[in-house]
């Protein structure tokens, strides 16, 4: 891990200044003095895994732009429908794939003048160059429709002279570029190789663009491929399978890794707005109530459908990754008791055992979370030293077992292995083996309908928080313009939640949302009868924003680079 991270660290000084396509400065890497023995083929292999091009996109968690998230009311460019193609999410994503892509290209056009190296190997590294490539031009047309396509060097002149390729002869590129990395890849590496992309990767994120793009068969193939490997397997415990101290689980198909060690990290603006006050953070980002809403209940059934939910004890028999991604009323948390009750002035420090200022209240601390919400999900006590080092895990089994469940659910070829799929993964949430039907509340049903309904809140259940998971989700299923025109809401102003909720013994939620067949809570009744807080109005026009502006910048300098319709 060491001589990985330093490794990056001088690839970063020798190739990551470059902004042009193809100008290096002497200093630098180039076609005139690089690629002269195999450490620098490797340098230049591992410099196309830069964490700033993996970490799902600028800024750092991409779940801000969904429904699962809310900070306090400071909407994103995309949630409140006024995203441009100068909006800096738009401009740095489209930046980062195109600069991993050019130093995917560059390694591909220079790698063969490197002697004396296997042929297996050189293969292997193709294949990881052609892996990157293939994934950031799937991130490419999965968000901007049909875009500029280019392999190999590319001056100024033909950059600005080029136009948008249509998508599905982009697509034909990319598993093309996928299946030359599934054959070339190793399955695993030694612990003295750089631990760079497999052939287990290769399948799993060809499956994710084949299943995004709806070529079902194909997804279905490369998921099944996946799990025909052998080599991965749910991890046992979904609650410490994020954290820190859990580095390459056997779950974990592709990740970037980070460091306290060698100061690789999330830094103090990700773990502060996430740390709870009390114990020293802000708790600016919020899970939703939304999100909170959309577990089931340990029956399987929504709550409001479910007897066994009490909108007055909410976290009480939920799924367990309810309580396992938000923080738990009355918890030890962080070594503070939470809780955001109005008469709770005061915590227990369970450090020190005695009482101390609850900063997690309103009625102490006016910016503490707007809907009384905080996140445990990749959060724990490391996290109070403003660095966290979790790796983040950008493909991991659970998602390879859904995909392939989508992709049969999709073609219609229902049966044992979808079933399987499904009930693994909701089996691991219960802590239980899928063969002990009675721990968990099982899967059954094989109506088509039902099953896609059931497969979309298991996923969301499954990846919240999870880089762009849930937003690629509600833009690939056609939700986005329902969720994402739902108001956020949160408490009352601390008197009027005291007089309304409070006194009359109703808190936390004064009643039981409804939630409608996709899964959506609707809070609007609650809103009506002055119980709840509109925070803030959400904006999604589905007659352009399905796909993301092209960059101001691009239309600009090039006269064969089309707007998207609408922008």
């Amino acid at each position: 891990m060491k001589k990985q991270f330093i490794l990056m660290w001088i690839c970063a000084i020798l190739l990551g200044s470059c902004n042009n396509l193809d100008l290096f400065p002497l200093s630098e890497g180039s076609d005139s003095n690089w690629f002269s023995d195999e450490t620098e083929l490797e340098m230049a292999v591992v410099n196309v895994y830069h964490q700033a091009f993996w970490n799902g996109y600028a800024p750092v968690n991409f779940y801000f732009n969904t429904d699962d998230y809310d900070r306090r009311v400071e909407p994103s460019d995309l949630l409140n429908g006024t995203v441009t193609g100068r909006s800096s999410i738009i401009t740095k994503a489209w930046d980062y794939c195109y600069k991993c892509i050019s130093r995917a290209n560059f390694v591909l056009a220079n790698y063969e003048r490197v002697q004396g190296v296997p042929k297996v190997k050189m293969d292997m590294y193709a294949a990881n160059a052609k892996f990157a490539r293939a994934t950031q031009y799937a991130k490419l047309i999965f968000h901007w429709g049909d875009v500029p396509y280019y392999e190999g060097s590319l001056n100024i002149e033909k950059a600005f002279a080029m136009g948008r390729i249509d998508k599905n002869e982009i697509l034909k590129n990319i598993y093309s570029d996928y299946d030359y990395a599934i054959e070339h890849l190793p399955i695993e590496y030694s612990p003295k190789e750089y631990q760079l992309a497999t052939k287990g990767a290769a399948l799993a994120f060809k499956a994710r663009i084949a299943l995004y793009m709806g070529d079902y068969s194909i997804a279905r193939d490369a998921a099944k491929a996946c799990m025909d490997l052998g080599v991965y397997e749910l991890f046992p415990d979904y609650t410490t399978l994020f954290l820190s101290k859990t580095k390459k689980s056997v779950e974990t198909i592709f990740s970037v890794p980070y460091s306290i060690e060698q100061n690789v990290v999330w830094g103090a603006d990700v773990c502060r707005d996430v740390v709870t006050r009390t114990a020293g953070g802000y708790a600016s980002r919020s899970p939703s109530w939304d999100l909170f809403c959309s577990y089931l209940c340990t029956d399987g059934l929504p709550i409001d459908e479910s007897p066994l939910f009490n909108p007055h004890e909410p976290f009480k028999n939920r799924d367990p990754r309810c309580s396992a991604t938000i923080v738990e009323f009355d918890r030890n948390w962080l070594g503070f008791t939470y809780t955001p009750h109005p008469d709770s002035l005061e915590v227990l420090n369970h450090n020190t055992g005695k009482m101390v200022v609850n900063n997690d209240n309103r009625a102490v601390a006016t910016w503490a979370a707007f809907n009384g919400l905080v996140w445990a999900k990749f959060v724990d006590e490391s996290w109070l030293g403003q660095k966290a080092d979790n790796d983040n895990i950008l493909m991991r089994y659970a998602d390879v077992l859904l995909m392939y469940a989508e992709a049969k659910i999709e073609l219609g070829e229902i049966d044992q292995t979808v079933l399987d799929a499904i009930n693994s993964v909701r089996a691991r949430a219960y802590s239980a083996n899928m063969s002990q039907v009675s721990s968990y509340p099982r899967i059954i049903t094989t109506d088509q309908n039902e099953l896609r309904k059931l497969l979309r809140i298991e996923r969301r259940m499954e990846f919240a928080a999870e880089n762009t998971l849930r937003y690629n989700d509600i833009i690939r299923w056609r939700l986005a313009e329902k969720v994402l025109n739902i108001p956020r809401y949160g408490m009352l102003e601390v008197d009027l939640l005291k007089e309304r909720v409070v006194d009359k013994g109703l808190w936390f939620f004064p009643e039981t949302p409804p939630v409608d067949e996709d899964g959506i809570t609707d809070f609007k009744l609650m809103h009506e009868k002055g119980l709840i807080k509109l925070l803030i109005n959400r904006s999604f026009d589905p007659s352009k924003h399905y796909l993301w502006p092209i960059p101001t910048t691009e239309i600009m300098i090039n006269k064969n680079m089309e707007q998207n319709p609408g922008y």
